[in-house]
């Protein structure tokens, strides 16, 4: 079980894209922040293999607005088994995307230790991420959906308060589930904003069980990371 201390965060943007996945070649933004969405932003500012972030509300700050641009992509990818340059002037392409613009959110989240532990508690990382969130200290860049369109945060305002409106969004992906050899799949709910709020905490629980097969490192690298770590926390 998640613990039961809340952490919110408030991320804003002036552009942000969570695309439908049931659209495949012009993209089409979901009208609110996806969990999995917000699982990532939350993991660009603080990540340690031992927890998992379990995502229970989405606040929903500003009213939503679309608003419809062209931007030049390329319409295909770096086969994964291959490492054969794409020439950009033969398979550029032309698509329009239906994105939001001038967003703000409000994350509520919890931690889940995958082992429970008494020399690390859940509230240890807690309030490291707090001491990270009004630092300003991230691990990479956030962003809202695609990496152009960068996200700033901040910590939560109690003057912070949701719209007032409700949104029927039907189908929406929650996050993509690890078996333990590693499989995706993807993991779809019926989401619904009430009342400015996209609750998901009922269905988040499953997620706690997903496996990322993480890649194993060589002693060398892990005491840079480690050296990294301790080095930024005593800032």
């Amino acid at each position: 079980m998640p613990d039961k201390h809340v952490v919110k965060v408030k991320v804003t943007g002036d552009f942000a894209c969570f695309t439908r996945p049931e659209l495949k070649v012009e993209r089409m933004s979901y009208p609110c922040m996806t969990p999995s969405a917000a699982r990532g932003i939350l993991e660009a500012i603080l990540w340690k293999p031992e927890f998992k972030w379990f995502i229970r509300r989405i606040q929903v700050l500003n009213p939503v607005k679309f608003f419809s641009i062209k931007r030049n992509e390329i319409n295909k990818r770096i086969p994964s088994k291959s490492f054969s340059p794409i020439i950009i002037e033969n398979s550029r392409a032309q698509r329009n995307s239906l994105i939001l613009r001038d967003v703000a959110y409000i994350i509520e989240a919890s931690v889940h230790l995958d082992t429970p532990s008494q020399t690390n508690p859940p509230v240890k990382y807690i309030e490291m991420f707090k001491r990270r969130v009004k630092k300003g200290q991230c691990w990479r860049c956030p962003y809202l959906g695609c990496r152009e369109f960068y996200a700033d945060f901040m910590s939560a305002s109690d003057n912070d308060k949701p719209i007032n409106e409700d949104m029927p969004i039907g189908g929406m992906l929650l996050d993509i589930y690890y078996d333990k050899n590693g499989n995706p799949t993807p993991v779809f709910f019926n989401a619904v904003i009430r009342k400015g709020i996209l609750s998901c905490e009922n269905d988040y629980e499953q997620m706690m069980s997903s496996s990322h097969i993480s890649q194993k490192l060589d002693t060398i690298t892990m005491t840079r990371i480690h050296s990294l770590t301790d080095k930024e926390e005593s800032l």
